[in-house]
C-alpha cells in the first residue's frame, strides 16, 4: 500500500475493477502457498486461497448482515469442490472492514488457508 492511502481508498482501488489472478499449484495440499487473490466488482469482498489451483470464493455483501452460518462452494475452474463456512461472528468481523482467517473442507485429501476482507 502506498505511503499516504488509506486502507478505505486501497480497497477501493482494489476492488475497482474485476482482478482474479488463478496460479495453478497443487500437489495434496502440502506447505505451498501460491495463492490467487481475487476481488470481484460490486461485490466488496476480496480474498487470498493459499495453494490454490482454480477455486473462487465469492461472498455478496448482503451476506454480511446473515443471521446464520453461511457456507460457499469453491470450485471454480477446478476440477474439485471444497466448502467454506464462515460463522455469524465472521461475518460481523468482516463486516467491520477486518479480515478473516479460516480454512476449506478437505477434499483430495488437501485443504486451503483462505483470509477474507470486505470492505
Amino acid at each position: 500500500m502506498a505511503t499516504g492511502m488509506t486502507r478505505k481508498g486501497f480497497c477501493g482501488s482494489v476492488l475497482g475493477a474485476t482482478a482474479l489472478l488463478l496460479i495453478q499449484s497443487c500437489g495434496g495440499g502440502g506447505s505451498s502457498y501460491s495463492s490467487a487473490a481475487g476481488a470481484t466488482a460490486g461485490v466488496g469482498c476480496s480474498n487470498t486461497i493459499a495453494a490454490n489451483h482454480g477455486h473462487v470464493l465469492t461472498i455478496a455483501l448482503a451476506d454480511l448482515d446473515s443471521v446464520t452460518d453461511k457456507t460457499y462452494d469453491i470450485q471454480g475452474s477446478a476440477d474439485h469442490s471444497h466448502s467454506v463456512t464462515l460463522t455469524v461472528a465472521q461475518l460481523r468481523t468482516l463486516k467491520t472492514g477486518a479480515s478473516v482467517t479460516t480454512i476449506s473442507s478437505i477434499t483430495l485429501n488437501h485443504q486451503h488457508d483462505i483470509v477474507i476482507t470486505c470492505m
